[in-house]
């Protein structure tokens, strides 16, 4: 009792926070200490990519770096311990030799023994409430640990390794399987009972992929790799496989969610899209005034913040437009603010920020904020709260020279709005057919929240704004 007291006052745990919105994982993209290095209060040891963004972690004491619980590309479990520092360097007591792995290291995770409803959460974000708790799996350490603890000493001995036995088929969960909805009703069509089904979801939770796997003849199982040695850094959990003919590519951080999110929205929100094409000369005239102007000096000044502002106009004339809908309450959700989205490409894939309260904002105002969260998406520091919260969105695919697009609503919004290029072409101006400024316009909204009448007037509003920009002033 009295060396583990002594061995905690010296040696401390860094564990993984919550950097979030409730996020679950994270990856460790890179470390930037390793044991031996002396850190400080507030000191970056690593950085982190969660489902939204990439972050950087500050240790929050000083020390000396005993070990590193898990190596670059890996994936943790928010609580999990990553690092442990030597808080009294120096001192003349052992070191703690670590427990060893008994299984591969995402199902090893210690249960977390912070205070009861409290969640580790990184200084600077905040945390969603949940219920819900991890329950250690019981009675598969202990064999698996024997197993590698004969192989190892029939290697010494000279000897043959002893075949392993088969690994034990998980029990199916008692009670209600747990499954969301959609997951439900393809078992349903599918004719399989969920009760039969072995779940890999986390916490317990059947997955399409465990219904199809049930679905399906049974495949042979390949041997699991043995776990990694916590004392060392361990390598990539899964790394980029080539050959001549295909390229795999692990599915993780922010492109996996990315995928699950338009999968759940398109499959969840009815979509409908309108689309204008239009003469935007006199934006383009505007925008070649505003670069000149002095009161918008320092900023950057481009089509896309005319079209945000035009955007933000329409809102303001058809407010039934900035909505959300409460499936679990089954209630429209009427938003009397706009935080605005521009999609950004980024080489971690495509993310979302916001511009929170969009709608207060004068036009010198919407382009710094503009600049700012363009200049941050690129460097990749975007915050996971300043993703979240989001009511409408602004995609530019014409940086692309694409024309148009059917946009994925960004889930829990009700309109996006896709800009194509803006290309001289000839239009009919004034009776004749001159070369024009021209460029297209596409909408797609949740129809459960707007109607064709809504969708319709929101996008002839932004496009008669963009044709005649005066109605910035006669219209805000």
């Amino acid at each position: 009792m009295t060396t583990m007291t002594q061995t905690s006052a010296r040696f401390r745990e860094f564990k993984m926070p919550d950097v979030g919105e409730g996020l679950t994982e994270a990856e460790i993209l890179k470390w930037f200490v390793q044991p031996g290095d002396t850190v400080t209060d507030g000191q970056v040891v690593c950085e982190v990519e969660t489902a939204k963004a990439a972050v950087e972690l500050p240790i929050p004491f000083d020390g000396v770096v005993h070990e590193l619980r898990f190596g670059e590309g890996t994936t943790v479990d928010v609580g999990q311990v990553i690092i442990t520092v030597d808080v009294a360097p120096g001192s003349d007591e052992e070191a703690p030799v670590p427990a060893p792995v008994q299984e591969p290291v995402e199902a090893a995770a210690p249960v977390s023994e912070e205070p009861k409803g409290r969640t580790p959460v990184l200084v600077g974000y905040g945390v969603a409430e949940s219920s819900t708790k991890r329950r250690p799996r019981k009675g598969a350490a202990a064999p698996e640990a024997a197993a590698v603890a004969a192989a190892v000493q029939a290697e010494l001995n000279g000897h043959a390794a002893p075949a392993p036995a088969a690994a034990a088929v998980p029990e199916a969960p008692v009670g209600r399987p747990l499954a969301k909805p959609p997951v439900r009703k393809l078992a349903k069509d599918l004719g399989i009972d969920l009760a039969t089904v072995v779940p890999t979801g986390k916490d317990g939770i059947i997955t399409r992929e465990d219904v199809h796997a049930a679905a399906a003849p049974a495949e042979a199982v390949a041997p699991s790799a043995p776990a990694p040695s916590v004392s060392e850094p361990v390598a990539a959990a899964v790394e980029v496989t080539s050959s001549a003919r295909e390229t795999r590519i692990p599915v993780k951080g922010v492109r996996k969610a990315i995928a699950q999110a338009m999968v759940g929205s398109a499959f969840t929100a009815p979509h409908v899209t309108e689309f204008v094409t239009i003469d935007v000369t006199r934006t383009m005239k505007l925008v070649a005034e505003l670069k000149e102007d002095k009161d918008m000096a320092g900023v950057r000044v481009n089509p896309l913040l005319i079209i945000a502002k035009a955007l933000l106009v329409a809102i303001k004339r058809n407010p039934e437009v900035n909505a959300a809908w409460d499936e679990a309450n089954q209630e429209i959700v009427q938003k009397h603010y706009v935080n605005l989205g521009i999609a950004a490409a980024t080489p971690r894939g495509l993310i979302v920020p916001n511009i929170k309260d969009a709608h207060d904002k004068t036009l010198p105002q919407l382009a710094a904020a503009l600049g700012e969260l363009v200049s941050t998406a690129r460097d990749g520091k975007t915050s996971p709260a300043a993703m979240a919260g989001g009511t409408v969105t602004i995609t530019n695919v014409g940086v692309f020279g694409v024309d148009t697009g059917t946009p994925i609503l960004n889930p829990g919004e009700s309109a996006i709005l896709a800009v194509g290029a803006i290309k001289l072409q000839p239009w009919v101006h004034k009776g004749k057919v001159k070369p024009r400024q021209v460029t297209t316009l596409a909408l797609s909204f949740d129809h459960r929240l707007v109607d064709g009448e809504l969708g319709s007037k929101v996008l002839a509003d932004v496009a008669a704004i963009l044709e005649q920009p005066k109605r910035l002033i006669t219209w805000a």
